[in-house]
């Protein structure tokens, strides 16, 4: 029977741990600088305009958006969003949908 050497890889298991670490509160800190310290994950009104012309029986397909005809067939859409995974949520319908998106708003 062929014995194989046992490597000790708990060496250097500190370094690595404490770059981790260091690696982590980067990205927080990036975090915090790319939402000017805000807390996006909190329930929201947004403004969202799309280019086409809907009416309010879209509506509850919205999530109970209030639905706004605009000029030049464009249509605005506002309402409570309660996370950021609600938001894209609704960014996928509105994707799903075909709609060309101009504008989204965090009130």
């Amino acid at each position: 029977m062929t014995t194989h050497p046992v490597e000790d890889y708990s060496s250097g298991t500190a370094e690595r741990v404490k770059k981790t670490d260091h690696i982590e509160q980067e990205f927080h800190m990036e975090a915090q600088m790319m939402t000017d310290g805000r807390n996006l994950n909190k329930p929201a009104i947004y403004l969202i305009r799309v280019e086409a012309n809907l009416d309010m029986k879209w509506s509850d397909w919205f999530d109970g958006f209030t639905i706004t005809p605009l000029r030049n067939h464009e249509t605005s859409l506002t309402g409570l969003v309660a996370d950021q995974a609600a938001l894209h949520g609704l960014l996928g319908k509105i994707r799903d949908l075909g709609l060309p998106l101009l504008l989204v708003k965090r009130m």
